[in-house]
């Protein structure tokens, strides 16, 4: 049997919500769909590509009410193009802003 040694310091969590981002130097907000988040990652789904580097805003809007939203500030890591000219953005989370 392998043996699988986890190097993620967070559980990832898939994730089916919905997402509102911007860039930090920006008051354009945008809506997205966020697919999986960590403690210290997130991934969403974007209609366009940004460079690895850029800072954003995140707000992620859960389904029930249960779960409050978060809003954080993140540093995307990567953009991969996927079908219908949409992008899957990572993004390390480098800090959760509080009320």
């Amino acid at each position: 049997m392998m043996e699988y040694d986890e190097k993620r310091g967070y559980a990832r969590m898939e994730a089916d919500c919905d997402i509102i981002y911007k860039l930090a130097d920006s008051s354009e907000y945008y809506r997205g769909r966020c697919t999986s988040i960590s403690g210290a990652d997130v991934s969403f789904i974007a209609d366009r590509s940004f460079d690895p580097g850029k800072a954003m805003e995140i707000n992620v809007v859960p389904k029930n009410t249960i779960t409050p939203p978060m809003t954080a500030f993140i540093e995307v890591v990567r953009s991969t193009k996927r079908e219908n000219d949409h992008y899957e953005i990572a993004a390390t989370i480098k800090s959760i802003k509080g009320d």
